[in-house]
């Protein structure tokens, strides 16, 4: 890590010292709440086309830096990226969300094997250098991938379904075959991962969205172990890049979860209670987090009640300050300004 980057707060965080203010950003950043972000995606075409557009890719995610002046910008992406570059059939239906071809046989998942996904994913690559340049210097560029276990639950069921029924189901029956394809998505996950660091990522994230809809054995198999394979690989090839892990949804096994996959930052979801994890997460470890979405929405009191706790729980380690999951749509701009400025004391 060069001594420019070392000083980046949240780096610095990541890498265990306080800062007062904590460095904040938050997921989903740049979005539809924001009426720039509209206007791009209006000309895009589609969702896959603005992810695969660089120019128009780069210009969402620095928007949200312009506005606010966050300290971490996040790669404006998907998580089903990787799933449509091994070659299924990803789309987006608006107002419903993700649509996959259903993978549920052994044979279509050893197909897998013969893809290689990084050339497909090269615009993405392109607009992580994009971004990277177009950074002030002192924010953090953080890239991102979806966890082997949350990419595999669309892969199956083909889109969203909140209890993972399909995914959890076809790793009872077929044990083997769905552990073929979690090695896949791990080896493809490490490969994308180093990619966006070698395009100019300064951190990089992994997002376990469905990890709550697991039972304890399956959390171990399915979530931390592979986390574990991702982050020790990038360890041991990019030791100056912190990982942030996010299981969401996983309550009680989060100290487990942060303790056996080397996460140099636990992310903590909108149900975990902050105090909780600071009693019980090892000292000094960092963590992100966690204001409710709905929070930020209401504002006023509201937010300002929800804020003070979060920095009074989490005050004594090094802290990132986040939402708990992603900004909603309906979320107010202004709302956004007056979270700065209650965190910064302006």
């Amino acid at each position: 890590m060069t001594a420019a980057n070392a000083d980046k707060s949240l780096l610095a965080v990541a890498r265990g010292r306080r800062r007062t203010p904590p460095p904040a950003w938050l997921m989903r950043q740049a979005g539809r709440y924001l009426p720039e972000y509209r206007e791009v995606r209006a000309r895009a075409g589609s969702f896959l086309d603005l992810c695969f557009q660089p120019e128009m890719a780069a210009e969402v995610t620095l928007q949200p830096i312009r506005r606010f002046g966050f300290d971490a910008a996040i790669l404006f992406a998907d998580i089903l990226l990787l799933p449509h570059a091994l070659g299924r059939e990803v789309r987006f239906v608006e107002g419903e969300g993700p649509r996959l071809d259903p993978l549920q046989d052994a044979a279509t998942i050893a197909g897998l094997q013969d893809i290689d996904p990084l050339p497909a994913l090269a615009p993405v690559f392109e607009t992580v250098s994009r971004v990277q340049q177009a950074l002030p210097d002192d924010c953090t560029l953080i890239g991102f991938a979806g966890a082997p276990w949350t990419v595999a639950t669309y892969m199956v069921a083909g889109g969203t379904e909140r209890e993972q029924v399909q995914a959890r189901l076809f790793a009872y029956r077929e044990p083997a075959a769905f552990q073929s394809l979690i090695d896949r998505l791990t080896e493809t996950t490490i490969a994308y991962l180093e990619a966006q660091i070698a395009a100019g990522a300064e951190a990089v994230k992994l997002f376990d969205s469905w990890s709550g809809a697991l039972a304890p054995a399956e959390f171990r198999r399915w979530c931390q172990l592979p986390a574990a394979r991702i982050v020790a690989t990038l360890h041991a090839r990019h030791p100056d890049v912190p990982v942030i892990g996010f299981p969401r949804g996983c309550g009680g096994l989060l100290t487990e979860y942060a303790a056996s996959t080397g996460v140099d930052v636990i992310a903590l979801d909108t149900g975990t209670d902050p105090a909780w994890a600071d009693r019980v997460l090892p000292p000094g470890l960092p963590v992100q987090g966690n204001l409710d979405p709905l929070a930020l929405i209401a504002g006023g009191g509201a937010l300002e009640q929800a804020v003070a706790g979060i920095l009074a729980a989490l005050g004594n380690r090094p802290h990132v300050f986040n939402l708990g999951h992603g900004i909603l749509p309906q979320t107010p701009p202004d709302n956004v300004a007056a979270l700065l400025r209650l965190l910064r004391g302006d």
